[in-house]
């Protein structure tokens, strides 16, 4: 299992960069929230050497194909060959209010997206005539000076992020990963995630070798301070998360019916101090990886092993980099 982390904005970005790769990280990833992901990952990729960089994730719909073809295409260059380009739908409000962008039927949406980046960087890797048409995307023109340099790194690694059964599928069989949603479990990959990723290989006439897999569990981990000034934290953050209709379906697996509708309704009605004590002690196990520092390897190996090829998370505070790198160590051979 390869083991990865976090990072973002420009400020500081260099030395966060050499920092976790100093610490052993095998990759960096860099989320779309109040910035561009894009960024940051460029300066990380000046000042690194080995680490993978990746978006975790950039929303595809904000962007035409083409306009991220040339952005992905220029960070693989840069990077040489280590650009994961994870994309993930967002959710039709944001697409369209704060976007201003056109909503379509999302998994069918994101698997034409992937179909057009690969068409267009065959078009500029092979220098065949560019013809994709598609229901939402149409890319017919390509002149010979838009053309990028050719480098010899080929695309970046598609990775797409979700959760309901119809992405999941539709990662399974035009992706190169899947991005398993930070509210997720163990279980819901081993009965949800994990069935729907094979039909989409299956159909793409692929098995998951050489697949990626990766998550971003809840993680409380540190001194014993650090335990119990997390887990109320992490258990606002599960309620919040549960508070979203989509998600009801992990929920409604792990028998705990009703409790996402209950918290739906608080958070209509403002009352946010309110949801976290429905988040039981067995939730919150069920979506947390809650350890002291020695014992954080052994809870991951029986949590996920088997199930993921990476696992990012963020290593507490008040670690030095040889401790960090100790840890990083003993979380790659689980």
């Amino acid at each position: 299992m390869r083991i990865d982390t976090t990072f973002g904005g420009l400020t500081g970005a260099a030395a966060r960069a050499r920092e976790v790769e100093a610490a052993g990280f095998d990759g960096l990833w860099a989320g779309e929230l109040n910035g561009d992901p894009f960024l940051p990952l460029a300066i990380a990729a000046e000042v690194t050497e080995r680490i993978d960089i990746g978006t975790s994730i950039a929303v595809a719909f904000a962007r035409s194909p083409m306009t991220l073809a040339y952005t992905a295409v220029d960070l693989q260059r840069h990077s040489r060959g280590r650009l994961h380009l994870g994309l993930g739908s967002q959710v039709k409000p944001h697409v369209q209010r704060r976007f201003g962008m056109p909503w379509g039927r999302p998994a069918p949406q994101l698997r034409e997206y992937v179909l057009a980046l690969r068409a267009i960087w065959s078009a500029w890797s092979d220098g065949t005539a560019l013809d994709f048409r598609g229901e939402y995307y149409r890319h017919t023109l390509m002149p010979p000076d838009f053309v990028p340099p050719h480098h010899e790194y080929g695309p970046p690694r598609v990775l797409l992020a979700g959760v309901g059964e119809a992405m999941t599928r539709v990662a399974g069989e035009v992706a190169d990963g899947f991005l398993c949603h930070g509210f997720t479990t163990a279980r819901w990959i081993r009965e949800r995630t994990l069935p729907a990723l094979r039909a989409g290989r299956e159909r793409a006439g692929a098995s998951l070798d050489g697949f990626d897999i990766l998550a971003t569990p809840f993680v409380v981990t540190g001194t014993d301070q650090q335990i119990t000034e997390g887990i109320p934290k992490t258990r606002a953050r599960i309620a919040f998360y549960a508070s979203t209709p989509s998600y009801r379906g992990i929920f409604e697996l792990h028998g705990w019916d009703g409790v996402n509708e209950e918290l739906t309704a608080l958070s209509k009605s403002g009352r946010w101090q309110d949801m976290p004590p429905l988040i039981t002690d067995e939730m919150l196990n069920a979506f947390a990886l809650i350890a002291p520092l020695d014992e954080l390897p052994a809870l991951v190996a029986q949590r996920f092993g088997g199930l993921l090829t990476r696992l990012s998370f963020h290593p507490p505070t008040g670690l030095d980099t040889d401790q960090t790198a100790e840890l990083v160590q003993r979380l790659r051979n689980c």
